[in-house]
């Protein structure tokens, strides 16, 4: 029971050591020479100089190069720099479209929405012919999903072929949204900057016996009725 414990509570692994070389003063000296071998090679931007021959204690702060291969692993799993779409020949599935390089018949471009729609009702059509033969003849029934899984993979590389065109659309929405939002707090700061400059043109056209006149109608308002009697004794 402890050891069936002790494997669940061990699961993550620990962090790796060389966090512990990540020190202000060690920082400070790998920015030190980075900035000094750029100044020796007239290299504008640092960060993007690969330092040779460092101390034990500054390689861990020097990032590793990348793949020659452009491909590396983490947990079991491949990475790429280049994140390509695999194609559907190189996994020996059946195409049922023409490539996007290709033009139908009539010269028209290629049209992904109109090849969605045939994919979608050719699948409607095999599963209520799967249905059929899995009522009449369940035997046969195995081509007919080869159809259908065939079918479903080609309408998933499809839409997938419409990853980059909805990350584009994304980032346009997302700036529209920043520019509006500046805008509007754009406006709202002329329009309070507006009204503070019609605040102090009319405080600027008051003048000292405009100001003496509203002293005294305070005065008159805060005695009352009789306030121009008091103001006569006081005086």
């Amino acid at each position: 029971m402890d050891e069936e414990h002790q494997q669940t509570a061990s699961t993550w692994p620990q962090p790796p050591s060389f966090w512990k070389d990540f020190t202000p003063d060690s920082v400070s000296r790998f920015e030190d020479l980075q900035k000094e071998t750029a100044e020796r090679l007239g290299v504008q931007d640092p960060s993007t100089i690969r330092l040779e021959n460092l101390p034990r204690e500054l390689r861990n702060l020097q990032p590793p190069p990348e793949p020659e291969d452009g491909a590396w692993r983490v947990f079991s799993d491949t990475y790429r720099l280049q994140n390509e779409l695999p194609q559907l020949d190189d996994g020996q599935i059946r195409r049922l479209f023409p490539n996007s390089e290709e033009r139908d018949q009539d010269g028209k471009h290629f049209d992904r929405a109109t090849i969605l729609k045939r994919l979608a009702k050719s699948l409607l059509l095999n599963f209520l012919e799967l249905t059929g033969l899995l009522a009449t003849n369940p035997e046969a029934a195995h081509e007919k999903i080869t159809d259908i899984r065939d079918l479903f993979i080609n309408f998933h590389h499809l839409i997938n072929e419409y990853r980059p065109h909805q990350a584009r659309e994304s980032l346009i929405s997302m700036m529209q949204s920043q520019l509006d939002r500046t805008r509007a707090e754009t406006n709202g700061i002329r329009d309070a900057k507006d009204k503070a400059e019609r605040v102090l043109e009319g405080l600027s056209s008051l003048t000292i016996q405009d100001q003496a006149h509203d002293t005294s109608l305070e005065k008159d308002d805060r005695y009352g009725p009789d306030g121009e009697a008091w103001a006569m004794l006081m005086e």
